[in-house]
Formats: structure tokens, sequence, C-alpha cells
């Protein structure tokens, strides 16, 4: 179908969206493996709480082990380029209009991407680390930008393309 028409205008719109997701989300992780060392320094320092307010009533939840926090860096990389892989795959079936499995793939990804920033930085590492108390290691804000950029794109991914007889067409 067109791109003047509604439904294509929206599933142009979704592709371009999920695509900026998925670049985003693919140099993320390729930074975080061609320069390690930088957000290395920052897990660790979060996982250590070694920047917060030394609140004894907190402290005992510093993972300062340093095998643990660079697994745990590891872990967090294979997620990126996993929600980066599954976010281009969900893109390249937009662009083919396959819009079902579009839509399923583009939701898992963007649903990992939201669980990473969502769950793990600011949940975790913002209240369980108290990274929130850090003036050097507080990626807070950078966490909730892609969550709610990812969510947006969730959002539009599910809006319906087209409506015939209160049934959507794909």
């Amino acid at each position: 179908m067109s791109t003047t028409t509604p439904r294509g205008a929206l599933t142009l719109t979704v592709t371009l969206l999920t695509a900026s997701v998925a670049l985003y989300m693919a140099l993320v992780a390729f930074g975080n493996i061609t320069d390690f060392g930088t957000n290395q320094e920052f897990v660790r320092h979060v996982l250590a709480m070694d920047t917060t307010f030394k609140d004894d009533d907190l402290m005992w939840r510093a993972i300062t082990n340093e095998g643990v926090q660079d697994a745990a860096y590891v872990a967090i990389i294979a997620w990126e380029t996993a929600a980066a892989l599954v976010l281009v795959y969900g893109t390249w079936l937009w662009i083919r209009r396959d819009h079902a499995r579009a839509r399923r793939f583009s939701t898992y990804g963007l649903l990992m991407t939201m669980l990473l920033f969502g769950a793990g930085f600011m949940a975790i590492g913002g209240e369980w680390f108290a990274m929130w108390q850090s003036e050097d290691w507080n990626g807070l804000d950078a966490a909730l930008r892609v969550f709610v950029f990812s969510g947006v794109v969730l959002l539009v991914n599910h809006l319906p393309l087209a409506h015939t007889g209160g049934r959507e067409t794909h």
C-alpha cells in the first residue's frame, strides 16, 4: 500500500521508529564492546556503591567482587546486543510488510530495551544500588530517556493499522 494512505504512513512511522531504537541499541552495544572499560567502570562503581551516602542500612547490598561486577556488565552487553538484533529483525519485517510478525518482534525488542533501562538501570541500579545518590555515577536521566523513547515506540507499534468492520487488517 502507498505510504500516502493512513495505513502506509503508520507503517512507515513504526518502521522508522523501530529502526531508530534498533540503531540506538546497536550503537550502545557496539560502544560497550569496543570501549569496554568506560562503562565497565560505571557498572563497577554502581554495584560497589562506593560513591553513595555510605548508609550502613544500604551498604550491605554492595557488590565489590570485580568478577561478579564484570559478569553483570557482560550480561548487560549481551542483553543490549540481543535487543538490537531483535529490533533489527522487527524493522526488516516492517519493511517486508509482514505486519503481524513485525509487530510481535518489535514488541519483544522494545520490551527487552524497556526492561533493561527500566528494571535494570532505574529500579535495580537506581534504587537497589542507590545510584540516585551518586553525583559521579548516576545514569538515571539517560535510562529514563531511553525507557520513555522505547515506550512511545511500543505504543505506536500497537496502534491499529487499519479497521474494517471493527477488525484490524494486516
